[in-house]
């Protein structure tokens, strides 16, 4: 590369683009949220130290939810991919069926339909000692969550088991192996693996989408926001409320990123 088309390089590389732009004004947009959240706890710290912990709380509940729900689906996904990818009919349609409808309908919509719908059936419930589990918003939620995270997690799973390379299973053939040893020691360990940033994208989704768990009385962070919001008047709330899922997110998007990188290091050359 001679001179006058590297410095053409390095001019072109310092080229404000629109997407540059955008970045530099929402990151200063957050940085003037976060002053005057900081403005807010500060001069008011009586009334913010007061719900503190409450917040904190409402957070830990938020990640409880999600973990399990996150783990509950991750258990539902395996089969519910293994379905999809069936020569069987009859499985492969069920499968299709369940993702078509927790993918194609809004959350809060299956949220609203277990909560409410299902509660019209307190005494058929009662009777199969069942109505624990729909009496609850926070068991509600975790049901709905679960069920619909696993629809998602099983079409990541599903195409990352198709990503990997057929010659991997006719080597595990070759190799005497059996079509269940082939599928959780060879396929499997790649298909996680390229499934990983999927799977990251999920679990924050589904992070900022647990804030609808709050509409059914779950007091998660959303939940105490909007009980806090309703004592106060304050907006400032809802702003401590978003940079708080924002420090969530930020940070689980971190780790997964470290973890990504942990796992995939003999791919790096």
């Amino acid at each position: 590369m001679n001179h006058s088309a590297h410095s053409t390089y390095i001019a072109r590389d310092k080229i404000f683009t629109a997407a540059r732009l955008l970045g530099v004004f929402l990151l200063f947009l957050w940085a003037l949220l976060a002053a005057s959240a900081a403005y807010a706890v500060v001069s008011d710290y009586a009334t913010y130290g007061k719900y503190f912990a409450t917040f904190l709380r409402g957070a830990g509940t938020t990640l409880l939810l999600v973990g399990i729900s996150l783990l509950i689906g991750a258990v539902l996904s395996l089969p519910l991919a293994l379905a999809r990818n069936s020569n069987t009919l009859l499985p492969r349609f069920l499968a299709y069926c369940y993702v078509y409808f927790f993918r194609g309908t809004p959350l809060i919509a299956q949220t609203f339909l277990v909560y409410y719908g299902f509660g019209g059936f307190r005494e058929f419930f009662s009777t199969v000692h069942l109505w624990w589990l729909f009496r609850d918003p926070f068991y509600c939620a975790l049901l709905v969550f679960s069920l619909n995270t696993a629809a998602y997690q099983a079409e990541i799973l599903r195409g990352a088991i198709a990503s990997v390379p057929r010659g991997q299973t006719e080597a595990g053939r070759a190799m005497g192996l059996s079509p269940l040893m082939i599928f959780f020691k060879i396929t499997l360990p790649q298909a996680l693996i390229i499934a990983l940033r999927p799977y990251g994208n999920e679990i924050i989704i589904m992070i900022k989408g647990s804030a609808i768990a709050s509409i059914i009385t779950v007091f998660d962070l959303m939940g105490e926001t909007r009980r806090t919001f309703s004592r106060t008047f304050d907006y400032n709330t809802y702003l401590l409320a978003a940079l708080m899922y924002l420090v969530m997110v930020e940070t689980l998007r971190r780790v997964w990123v470290k973890l990504e990188q942990r796992l995939t290091r003999h791919l790096l050359r």
